[in-house]
């Protein structure tokens, strides 16, 4: 399929144009580049250039989404949706966008290569980053007992001890959530109360299986292939002490990834890029959203695919209104004076 675009030729620099760049390469991106591509756009896709694919790349088996009875690894599911969107003509490049444009009627961005792109419409769909707690056992055994989504990965702590650590909305669902797998939850919490509204906290407490470890805070992840405990520090006197464990979930929170965007697409309270609706329209007429970037609340693979497909649907709507209205005024502009 040819691609759609062409290069324009200032006296400084090339700049590539195209009818939609989408940034962003977990399901919400690929599955609209899918999505677009299908539909003759030829997008160029900017997959980031140390974290294509998204949060995936860091998950081992993924069971809950659809079409995969036996499961699949994160890595190889992004794999393959990458290459069902390049099967139908989009382009994938591994760059990071370091600044964007979207003042005019075409959407400008700027690769750290120094590369520029334009084009028609544009889907931002960067994803959000789980808070991490910044220590080193936490990053090495990410994907091997370290894990940051309870929906996703509570089915292999089945009757296993695992722990959740925060004391929020969030951590409190989590470590609720994680007791129709494991046989025992630890809830750590760096304070002397939760933090969470009163009816999570209320059915957490009454939760057998969950014990709250007050005023202590994570240290160190301790294990060498796998978790097998955590290294607790009290918040009080600044003691230690070791917690045997299988798992640790960190719930402390998720960051939309927005910084190219503040002050130039509008956000929620929650920190999220507004969209109109159910719709991936944003604040800014010819830019769409989609994936986690949107969403506050479910930050599933299979509800960002969704998303992805709704932008791409929302693009070409948008190019083909475009078009009709060029087409409208070159009529106009056609007509004898009268």
């Amino acid at each position: 399929m040819p691609h759609d675009y062409h290069v324009l030729i200032t006296s400084e620099k090339e700049t590539d144009v195209r009818k939609l760049i989408i940034i962003g390469s977990g399901p919400a991106g690929y599955t609209a580049a899918i999505y677009a591509a299908r539909g003759g756009l030829a997008p160029l896709v900017i997959a980031s250039s140390v974290e294509a694919g998204g949060e995936l790349m860091n998950t081992t088996e993924v069971e809950n989404f659809p079409g995969f009875p036996e499961g699949i690894q994160g890595p190889e599911l992004m794999t393959r949706m990458q290459e069902q969107a390049e099967r139908f003509g989009a382009e994938i490049v591994y760059d990071d966008v370091v600044s964007v444009d979207f003042a005019g009627t075409s959407k400008k961005v700027v690769l750290g290569s120094g590369k520029e792109h334009e084009s028609e419409a544009l889907v931002y769909a960067t994803g959000s980053a789980p808070r991490k707690l910044g220590i080193e056992g936490e990053s090495r055994l990410s994907g091997r007992g370290v894990s940051y989504c309870a929906t996703c990965d509570g089915f292999f702590f089945r009757e296993r001890t695992i722990a959740v650590v925060g004391g929020g909305d969030s951590a409190l669902e989590e470590a609720t959530f994680l007791t129709k797998f494991a046989s025992k939850v630890y809830l750590i919490h760096r304070r002397g109360e939760l933090r969470g509204s009163k009816i999570m906290q209320q059915r957490a407490l009454a939760n057998e299986k969950i014990e709250v470890v007050w005023n202590s805070a994570v240290a160190d992840v301790l294990g060498d292939d796998a978790v097998t405990g955590v290294v607790l520090e009290d918040t009080v006197d600044g003691s230690r002490r070791e917690l045997a464990l299988d798992g640790v979930f960190v719930a402390i929170g998720n960051d939309p990834r927005t910084h190219l965007v503040h002050g130039v697409l509008d956000l929620t309270p929650a920190g999220t890029v507004w969209v109109d609706g159910r719709s991936s329209r944003t604040s800014v007429p010819g830019v769409f959203a989609a994936g986690d970037v949107i969403d506050p609340t479910y930050r599933q693979a299979v509800t960002a695919a969704g998303s992805g497909t709704v932008a791409a649907l929302d693009v070409e709507h948008y190019l083909v209104a475009l078009d009709e209205a060029a087409e409208t005024i070159d009529r106009v502009e056609g007509l004898p004076a009268v």
